[in-house]
């Protein structure tokens, strides 16, 4: 079972993304006393507003532009604190991060990667469910958490 959440994948109000995003970081962050910070905020923000996964340097240099900080551990301490509190993910193939689309939410992702033009769909699945749930109880396992990441080719790079 998945549910597709809003992506770059479809048509959507993305000023909701970026808006709902923040509000649901700052709401989190002010109950479990959490400091979110200008740098924090502002490299959710910009993922939010790429609605595409970013490397570390990229986020990096839009910090840079802003006069947030010119030293990589600015970027990586943000993206660090942002995917440990569940408002982003990395995504291993691409090296890079792509804001949560389901903040605050406990869920195991699954990314469509278009190996034409990098954009990333983010759907909640069951990882106990399925061919991977079938094949983790036959050999005995017990899956707590997943991470799913699929190459393909998105609506907008197919050519049929």
């Amino acid at each position: 079972m998945s549910s597709f959440s809003k992506s770059s994948f479809s048509k959507h109000d993305h000023s909701a993304c970026v808006t709902d995003g923040l509000r649901a970081a700052e709401a989190h962050c002010a109950a479990s006393k959490l400091h979110f910070t200008p740098v924090r905020r502002r490299a959710l923000e910009i993922l939010l507003r790429e609605h595409k996964a970013m490397g570390a340097y990229d986020m990096l240099a839009r910090l840079a532009q802003d006069g947030l900080g010119s030293a990589p551990p600015v970027a990586y301490r943000a993206l660090d604190f942002l995917v440990s509190h569940g408002f982003a993910h990395k995504i291993e193939k691409l090296n890079a991060y792509i804001a949560c689309a389901h903040p605050g939410q406990a869920h195991d992702p699954a990314f469509m990667i278009c190996r034409s033009c990098d954009a990333v769909a983010e759907a909640s699945t069951n990882p106990q469910a399925g061919q991977l749930g079938r094949a983790a109880q036959e050999a005995g396992f017990k899956i707590e958490h997943a991470v799913i990441e699929a190459e393909g080719i998105c609506p907008a790079c197919d050519p049929s």
